[in-house]
């Protein structure tokens, strides 16, 4: 155990030193390359003016995905009352597809219980 601390310890030290002699060009580069999205002059005010203009722009496209959800809820619907038609391989990708999803959500319950396992119902 001790051994892994002090691994882990060099670890951090060599990344520290890394991002100490890297980060600023990192991050000139990074503004360089990005340029066009930096609103000048960077005030509060203009922050919370583009916070309120991402809200009420997300707010505006709920009727498209609104839309488009029922557009899917269809589709599903049709493979649902076709699904005599559906082939073995299909079946087994949204098999695994739906695996997967039970995954991400055990993944997401142990990441909210603070990455433990305890006080879970066995």
């Amino acid at each position: 155990m001790a051994a892994r601390l002090n691994q882990l310890r060099s670890k951090a030290t060599e990344v520290s030193q890394f991002v100490s002699k890297h980060g600023c060009a990192y991050y000139k580069d990074l503004m360089v390359k990005n340029k066009q999205y930096v609103v000048d002059p960077p005030t509060v005010e203009k922050c919370q003016e583009l916070s309120k203009q991402l809200f009420y722009t997300r707010l505006a496209s709920l009727p498209g995905r609104y839309q488009s959800f029922w557009k899917e809820l269809d589709s599903v619907k049709g493979i649902w009352k076709n699904r005599s038609e559906l082939k073995v391989e299909d079946a087994g990708i949204a098999a695994l597809f739906g695996l997967e999803l039970y995954c991400w959500f055990c993944a997401g319950e142990i990441a909210g219980r603070g990455f433990t396992l305890t006080g879970y119902k066995v």
